[in-house]
């Protein structure tokens, strides 16, 4: 005999079982790797994106660095800036300027006129990302789907230090997203 504790599981795990099948026709590999950039970049899901954790930052916020600390938020910002661009470029067929290959050198503590200028290039860029993904053909996208998903990676976790260094000056607010 059926009763309502043997058939709400059944009714649970049917709707369940459909909704994965609505959603997985419509995932494909552009729209798994659009919704990384995008949650990495400025739509705040499981995790803040760096345009929220860059937000509200004086200079001197940007370029101080914690004891524990190899690097400023700045240095990782630029850091950031430096590789989206770099690999931008390339996924879109423009030459980069000649880079000696020194990971350290995309590190900088700009002035306030270039610090502004690379938040607001860093979106740019990340934008530019999600454009290029859009428009891409599927045989681009099979061909660069690992270096895109690990942007998104790379974005992430310098966004987290970005954070973790903000909460260690205090200059971060935890309605942003993070307590």
């Amino acid at each position: 005999m059926l009763t309502v504790k043997r058939i709400l599981p059944v009714i649970a795990l049917l709707f369940v079982i459909g909704a994965k099948a609505q959603n997985s026709k419509d995932t494909t590999l552009r729209s798994i790797l659009l919704n990384q950039l995008k949650s990495t970049h400025n739509q705040a899901e499981w995790f803040v994106p760096v345009n929220n954790a860059l937000q509200d930052l004086t200079l001197a916020q940007a370029t101080w660095k914690p004891s524990d600390s190899s690097h400023s938020i700045a240095q990782l910002a630029t850091h950031l800036l430096f590789w989206n661009k770099e690999e931008l470029n390339k996924f879109n067929g423009i030459k980069n300027p000649d880079f000696s290959g020194n990971n350290e050198e995309t590190f900088s503590n700009p002035d306030e006129t270039k610090w502004k200028a690379a938040i607001k290039e860093l979106d740019e860029v990340l934008t530019g990302w999600e454009k290029a993904v859009t428009e891409a053909d599927e045989a681009k996208l099979q061909k660069w789907y690992n270096i895109i998903a690990h942007i998104g990676t790379h974005n992430a976790y310098h966004t987290g230090q970005i954070i973790y260094i903000r909460k260690q000056q205090g200059s971060w607010n935890p309605e942003k997203g993070v307590k």
